[in-house]
């Protein structure tokens, strides 16, 4: 009996060994190839049209207009908590804000639009969860657009949050952004942000 066992032991050994050295083992039932990623030269990189030239610093200054009333608001409520909370934990708001280049919404310039949505993700202070884009539809920058996704305590002079992608002029992009409340109208709860961006891309 010992000797069967041990037999077994050896040839599960060395079974186990074939499967982990066998550098075409592949799991996948249907028989696919799993070299699926390809590392790339970046120095090459120009040649396949990914845009990656000389990387640079930009600097961008929008006002964020964030439009709770009148008959075609900008700001939706898609979602409430069921219970109630000081902090307004839970709810959920679609964005299709207008950015523009001074905070006058009806004089400025429209350069873009905010698209996306925010969160209340704390108990107890007004934080929000913020993941937008800004999509530009003005000048060199029309067609592309910056990913921000972080942390934003409302009622904080300055709030910074990151970039975490860009399209467009802005692929690769990376940076970050301050946001600063310059307005709000406490009877209509519409507001207007300053926002200073700050992307590196190519």
């Amino acid at each position: 009996m010992a000797t069967l066992t041990t037999t077994l032991l050896l040839l599960l050994l060395s079974l186990l060994n074939n499967v982990q050295s066998n550098p075409n083992n592949n799991n996948n039932n249907n028989g696919d190839d799993d070299d699926f990623a390809t590392s790339l030269d970046r120095s090459k990189a120009h040649g396949l049209g990914l845009g990656l030239k000389r990387e640079k610093l930009t600097h961008l200054r929008l006002y964020w207009h964030d439009v709770v009333s009148g008959p075609n608001p900008t700001t939706i409520m898609v979602s409430s908590p069921n219970r109630t909370s000081a902090s307004g934990f839970g709810t959920v708001i679609m964005i299709d804000d207008a950015l523009t280049l001074g905070p006058d919404l009806k004089k400025s310039k429209l350069v873009g639009r905010a698209q996306g949505l925010y969160a209340v993700a704390s108990q107890t202070e007004i934080g929000l969860i913020m993941a937008m884009n800004f999509a530009f539809m003005e000048g060199k920058y029309n067609g592309s657009s910056i990913s921000i996704m972080g942390r934003n305590r409302v009622f904080t002079k300055v709030r910074e949050m990151p970039i975490i992608g860009g399209s467009g002029l802005f692929r690769f992009a990376r940076g970050y952004v301050q946001a600063s409340t310059h307005s709000v109208n406490v009877k209509t709860g519409d507001a207007v942000v300053e926002y200073n961006v700050y992307v590196l891309h190519y």
